[in-house]
């Protein structure tokens, strides 16, 4: 018993420095990803607009799936990285495209109107599961 024990604390170390890094990259996307949308994401939850927090988790689960996918995956930090800034990059242009789409998008989620929020967050998902599946290390 001692021995499964000690085998499974020697991959603590890896896994407490990927879980670490994938939250602060997870971190890092919220910030770029807030800081470039129209409208005020956490202003926008804070004053209880469910739009504004069902578009902005979309595209978190829509990040994390495919950073998950390169956690699995890589062959290396380095691999790991340029993967995540990949999954990065996918998803700010995902809602750029969507804007063109959608006219007014920002207001549409400030206004609360769901349809805008569910289609970013459906949209956001289903290309993160895309990246995530093409993702090989």
């Amino acid at each position: 018993m001692p021995d499964a024990i000690a085998f499974y604390l020697a991959g603590l170390p890896a896994f407490v420095f990927y879980f670490g890094l994938g939250a602060l990259l997870l971190a890092l996307f919220a910030l770029i990803y807030t800081t470039l949308t129209p409208h005020r994401e956490w202003r926008l939850i804070r004053a209880n607009v469910p739009a504004a927090a069902l578009a902005f988790g979309g595209s978190l689960l829509g990040f994390v799936l495919p950073l998950a996918s390169a956690m699995r995956e890589s062959v290396s930090l380095l691999d790991f990285l340029l993967w995540a800034l990949v999954a990065l990059l996918v998803q700010l242009v995902t809602f750029c495209l969507l804007r063109l789409l959608v006219p007014d998008l920002g207001r549409r989620i400030s206004d609360n109107e769901m349809a805008s929020a569910i289609l970013v967050a459906l949209v956001s998902v289903a290309v993160g599961v895309l990246n995530a599946a093409a993702m090989k290390g």
